[in-house]
């Protein structure tokens, strides 16, 4: 009995050992009335904080869907399809990484999100921020696809 007590809690402490900061998530939503493909020039606009320029990464990634992008000023050009927000979470794990990215493609004039994608890395799946831009980019392109 002794060693199955040994045996169970060894378990456990290494299903906890090894699980507790091996977090992903990788979702997109488009709204169902939603066409990517029409929306042929999108503006993104810098998040406040970004010390990363994840702004240049995203309108790099655009790009290489076909899209025309802008990304300064802050304000839109006259004329765009959509206006791309986004919001990065940095943690701190012996050095800094980006733990949360979310973008959003929004309606330039109701600020409506029209597609959403996000992804969520903890400190042992962690990913540099152009795969995590990658990643979100990517996965709002294949969920219009599906």
């Amino acid at each position: 009995m002794n060693k199955l007590v040994k045996l169970l809690l060894l378990l456990c402490i290494t299903a906890a050992i090894t699980s507790g900061c091996a977090v992903n998530r990788a979702t997109a939503h488009i709204d169902p009335a939603t066409n990517l493909s029409a929306l042929k020039t999108l503006h993104v606009r810098k998040f406040a904080d970004d010390n990363a320029n994840t702004e240049t990464l995203i309108a790099d990634r655009l790009r290489a869907q076909g899209v025309k992008v802008t990304a300064d000023p802050q304000t839109p050009p006259a004329g765009v399809d959509g206006v791309v927000t986004y919001v990065e979470k940095w943690m701190w794990d012996i050095t800094m990484y980006m733990l949360e990215l979310t973008v959003v493609i929004r309606d330039p004039q109701s600020d409506f999100p029209l597609a959403t994608g996000n992804s969520y890395h903890t400190s042992l799946t962690r990913k540099s921020p152009k795969e995590m831009v990658d990643e979100v980019i990517g996965n709002i392109y294949k969920e219009q696809n599906k």
